[in-house]
């Protein structure tokens, strides 16, 4: 859960930077929303969540 909330803070975060830069549009990003929705709902989303946490837990493995 501590993943995908971090996960969906970090996206936040970037679509906000990019939408104050110009380089996202406000229809741009409600798309995007409306595909990440509709992404949940298919037989696609385990496999997207277990590619997440695998680079998660690979980052997290890391060391200075």
């Amino acid at each position: 859960m501590a993943i995908s909330i971090s996960v969906v803070v970090l996206l936040l975060i970037l679509a906000v930077v990019f939408l104050r830069n110009g380089a996202l549009k406000p229809t741009h990003a409600v798309v995007c929303v409306l595909l990440g929705f509709y992404l949940s709902t298919t037989s696609m989303a385990p496999t997207i969540q277990n590619g997440l946490t695998a680079t998660a837990d690979i980052v997290s493995s890391l060391r200075p």
